[in-house]
């Protein structure tokens, strides 16, 4: 069973399960991946954190990872991508495996043929600054390239339009900072805060070739991750 650490936010979890749905090839109900979600909406604001300006999320998150556990869950998604500067530390609290965001990012990248490209990567203040994306596409050979200061205002000021309901003022705002990126030689631009993806949904002509989803990514691996565990049960009682 899929355990979802959500409700950072919660449009974006929401959106994340769907992309689950979508993702897994059935034929009726009985198919699909069974999911137990924590909608955490009290953990204290990742970016926040990370910049010295806010408590820390973790204890929170903590105690949602130990409600999922204990709900059965037996892989665990965090649709946050500033969630994941504390992956290492929550994954030591439990064998229950915590995929990775970055991880079916770099997996997707190099299935589609994009071994050691720049990616640009638009991402809140805090995944920027915790160096998730560039250490550990790093590791992978890719190179990131992100907005710059004006341009991270712009991503930032975006993002919480989105928490608010205003698609129409962020969509804007993120089309051209990643219009940007993609002028600057970035192969794929990385849509990673899991805001990003709802406010840019629609975008068509050439940049929406170029626009990559690491929520999607995130929900294809777990899909993967939960097919092949049940093929493994049925093979082992058998």
């Amino acid at each position: 069973m899929l355990g979802v650490l959500g409700g950072m936010g919660p449009m974006a979890t929401v959106d994340f399960m769907g992309k689950v749905i979508r993702n897994t090839p059935a034929a009726c109900d009985q198919d699909h991946i069974a999911m137990v979600v924590r909608s955490a909406t009290d953990v204290p604001d990742r970016t926040a954190a990370i910049l010295d300006q806010g408590r820390d999320p973790l204890p929170a998150m903590r105690r949602a990872l130990r409600q999922l556990t204990l709900s059965g869950a037996t892989c665990i998604a965090i649709p946050c991508n500033t969630a994941h500067h504390w992956h290492g530390a929550l994954q030591n609290e439990t064998d229950v495996p915590i995929l990775h965001i970055v991880d079916a990012v770099a997996d997707t990248l190099a299935r589609d043929g994009f071994d050691g490209a720049t990616i640009g990567v638009l991402a809140t203040d805090g995944t920027v600054r915790a160096g998730v994306y560039q250490q550990r596409l790093a590791a992978r050979g890719y190179a990131c390239m992100m907005p710059d200061a004006a341009g991270q205002a712009e991503v930032m000021r975006a993002i919480r339009l989105v928490k608010a309901g205003k698609l129409d003022e962020a969509t804007a705002i993120l089309r051209r900072e990643a219009e940007t990126l993609v002028q600057r030689g970035c192969a794929r631009v990385a849509m990673a805060c899991t805001e990003i993806p709802l406010a840019l949904a629609d975008v068509d002509g050439a940049l929406q070739a170029r626009l990559f989803d690491p929520t999607e990514a995130l929900a294809r691996a777990c899909v993967e991750f939960c097919l092949a565990r049940a093929d493994q049960e049925v093979r082992a009682a058998a």
